[in-house]
């Protein structure tokens, strides 16, 4: 369980690293829609893992995209380093979320298995 200070520290972490992806890269190669799904925080504070999720036209331009924030990494440290108002700045490990992409999936599956049995059911009353 994260301390109070872990929490709070992830949160600004969450925040900094949304507004650095969303307002202060000007890389073309960042396409569609990126989201800061989650962000753990070291007990230390000294590290954190930052989870992306990244929605785009297809997988290549997805992957593109996770590249250049991943190459862009340095600079939003450093804009992340003139937020925090801390001693030291986590060093950030950028990960890709595919929990939500999963959950989607799941999400599909059961509306096709519902409409196949809402349809299954409509044919049976109509045979009676």
């Amino acid at each position: 369980m994260p301390t109070r200070r872990q929490q709070k520290v992830a949160r600004l972490v969450k925040e900094a690293v949304s507004d650095a992806i969303a307002n202060r890269l000007s890389d073309p190669r960042i396409e569609g829609f990126v989201s800061v799904t989650r962000v753990e925080m070291a007990p230390d504070l000294r590290s954190s893992d930052v989870y992306l999720s990244i929605f785009g036209k297809d997988d290549a331009s997805q992957n593109k995209t996770f590249a250049a924030i991943t190459h862009a990494q340095k600079r939003i440290q450093a804009i992340l380093a003139a937020k925090l108002q801390s001693k030291f700045c986590p060093v950030l490990r950028l990960h890709r979320d595919e929990k939500f992409k999963k959950t989607l999936e799941t999400m599909n599956l059961i509306d096709k298995a519902v409409g196949r049995s809402q349809n299954k059911d409509s044919i049976d009353h109509k045979d009676d």
